[in-house]
């Protein structure tokens, strides 16, 4: 999935991780943001993860991947795509 920014907006996105949890939970939450942008800030549920993302360059498209931990010991990754152009 590929999201657009604006690079002076500061907006939120999230990976709902519910489906695949099967009724586990989250236990740690951890975001890898490209060079560009900037993580503002990150908070997670049982089951959702959510990341605040501030800047990038015009043009560009950067990878964030989040990666959890459930408290049952699993751990997997889920990346999507922010694209920035002037809106």
């Amino acid at each position: 999935m590929t999201h657009i920014k604006d690079p002076n907006a500061v907006l939120d996105y999230s990976v709902d991780w519910t489906r695949w949890l099967n009724g586990d939970s989250i236990a740690t939450s951890d975001w890898t943001v490209p060079v560009g942008l900037t993580e503002v800030t990150d908070t997670h549920t049982g089951t959702k993860a959510t990341v605040w993302l501030s800047g990038g360059t015009v043009g560009a498209t950067y990878t964030v991947t989040n990666r959890i931990t459930t408290t049952g010991g699993r751990t997997d990754d889920r990346s999507f795509d922010v694209k920035i152009a002037e809106r």
